[in-house]
């Protein structure tokens, strides 16, 4: 049966479809860009159910009775599952990558929809998040797999930038949804709830979606290096010799070298300030700043709205002039000199909401710059070890990113030690000293007095004292100080660490982003393993003699 996609599975009904998805002919450039674009939405739809969590966190803490210790080992550990479920999506070079990605879909959105906003304690939230990570860390490796089986290298920068605005997408759109579905003053503490809930009924929709509309390239057409979309006579003329099982031949062995592994590692240090500020922004700005909820999660707009401009952008034009490394120079130092700016307001609290959202466009069209012909570079270098390899190559990738993501997740805390209180105590520490306000002015005004009763348990109390505090407080004001009891036991018990926490933690976080500077220098120097060149007109060169090489080859097969 032929499409404008190319010639379809071989056997079976219209019903079949829905599951045996290959084409066995190159995809006209209509249906290429449908599934693209179906691949991006399925993109962005996984990420915004994985960071759906990080514009709630605050919420979700408290309503949970969950400690902040315990919510950064949810991330690092489900990061870490993440990591081996990254793993796992290189057998789809040989399973293939669209059904990964469809039924992967329905598992997440009906997870995110029902099962995550049902739990009632931290454990069972924790244990269901860490299904979905399994599952969100293979389908995260099969989608760019095929964005680049679809986008031969001229385009594939454009290609990639897209599927790399699907991360920021999804950021931005937990950040729009949760600006305006979170009251300013929230009195539901169930509310978080509502953004799962919109979260998974949006990835089911893109779930019916994808099972009707995606496809995928067979072995034999994927496992070819395309340069130009004027390869496409001769992979489809040397489809029928290629031997599967003998390009895949031990897959991780040919691809664990040293320009994939350390370009992979040098990349997740570099986005260090990106996954710190998908899980923890909220709680920065909310704790340094005072920002509510639904501002903080506004001045996300900011920082993802630009960055999908950014890897959109750059990507076209890092296909316009046919070389990645100079993008990836420049937008290396840009998003350097971006954060630095963020960094140094950290210790001046009375920074204002347009300040951040300036710096906020800065990083997020600086790190596009960077991103998108970084994603493009690295495919290039493992086709340059083997094309049919791809999956394994992302997988090495993922599991390398979401690693050096558990481990920043798990030394967060040792660095930024003073988010842990306030996180924990701050709000109930806050609303115990108002509630006690009264009680509090009465005791500052007979410090000495209150200081001898505190000696004494409140049946113990001498009776010369009693009198003395009836004498100088009278009745009213000693029930007060009673029946603010409660509040001023939290205030003795937590009142002191929240109080130093709220005074360490702008240089507390002031160190962190210093640490997320160092990992945007450790990038740089890198650059320069992967494979592309720097100068455009030998770029240019390089693509000509290309193009007469494959013109020779389709000569000697056709005569």
């Amino acid at each position: 049966m032929s499409t404008t996609a190319g010639t379809l599975t071989r056997d079976g009904g219209w019903a079949s479809r829905l599951w045996r998805r290959q084409l066995y002919g190159y995809p006209d450039t209509g249906a290429r860009v449908v599934f693209l674009l179906i691949t991006v939405l399925a993109t962005v739809t996984l990420y915004y159910e994985l960071w759906v969590g990080g514009g709630v966190s605050t919420l979700l803490l408290a309503n949970l009775h969950m400690s902040f210790t315990f919510y950064v080992v949810i991330l690092a550990f489900g990061n870490l599952v993440g990591a081996f479920g990254s793993l796992l999506a290189g057998l789809s070079d040989r399973l293939g990558r669209a059904n990964l990605v469809v039924f992967g879909l329905l598992f997440t959105g009906v997870f995110t929809a029902f099962v995550l906003p049902a739990a009632t304690g931290e454990w069972t939230f924790g244990i269901e998040t860490f299904v979905v990570a399994l599952v969100e860390g293979m389908c995260l490796v099969a989608t760019p797999a095929l964005i680049r089986d679809f986008s031969p290298q001229v385009g594939r920068a454009t290609a990639m930038g897209f599927w790399i605005a699907g991360p920021m997408l999804g950021s931005l759109i937990v950040a729009v949804v949760g600006s305006h579905t979170i009251p300013a003053v929230v009195a539901d503490p169930r509310i978080w709830t509502h953004e799962y809930r919109i979260c998974g009924i949006a990835g089911l929709v893109v779930f019916a979606i994808a099972l009707i509309g995606l496809r995928e390239l067979s072995p034999q057409l994927r496992d070819q290096l395309m340069v130009t979309m004027r390869d496409r006579a001769l992979i489809e003329a040397r489809a029928k010799n290629i031997d599967v099982e003998a390009t895949l031949r031990r897959p991780f062995r040919q691809l664990l070298k040293p320009d994939i592994v350390i370009s992979a590692l040098a990349v997740s240090v570099f986005l260090l300030l990106y996954y710190t500020a998908v899980g923890f922004l909220v709680i920065y700005m909310t704790t340094v700043f005072g920002f509510s909820v639904k501002n903080a999660n506004g001045l996300g707009n900011w920082q993802w709205g630009f960055n999908v401009i950014g890897v959109i952008v750059f990507g076209v034009i890092s296909d316009r002039f046919h070389v990645r490394k100079p993008f990836m120079l420049i937008g290396g130092i840009g998003t350097m000199v971006a954060t630095i700016l963020f960094t140094l307001r950290a210790t001046q609290p009375a920074t204002g909401y347009y300040t951040f959202a300036w710096i906020f466009v800065g990083i997020g069209a600086m790190t596009g710059v960077t991103f998108a012909p970084w994603m493009a570079s690295f495919t290039e270098t493992v086709e340059k070890h083997n094309p049919a390899a791809t999956a394994t190559g992302l997988a090495v990738w993922g599991w390398i990113f979401r690693i050096t993501v558990a481990v920043s997740a798990a030394f967060l805390p040792v660095v930024v030690t003073s988010v842990t209180p306030l996180v924990d105590h701050g709000q109930q520490v806050q609303v115990a000293q108002a509630q006690a306000a009264p009680a509090l002015a009465i005791i500052d005004a007979h410090p000495a007095l209150f200081a001898q009763l505190r000696k004494y348990p409140p049946t113990a109390i001498p009776p010369a004292l009693q009198l003395q505090a009836a004498q100088e407080v009278g009745l009213p004001g000693l029930q007060a100080v009673q029946k603010a009891g409660p509040q001023l036991a939290t205030l003795a018990k937590y009142g002191a660490q929240v109080q130093k926490a709220a005074k360490d933690n702008p240089k507390n976080w002031q160190a962190w982003w210093w640490v997320c500077v160092a990992g945007q220098f450790l990038f740089l120097p890198f650059i320069l393993i992967m494979t592309g060149r720097w100068s455009p007109k030998k770029a240019r060169e390089d693509a000509e003699e290309h193009q007469r090489l494959v013109d020779a080859e389709l000569a000697a097969l056709s005569a």
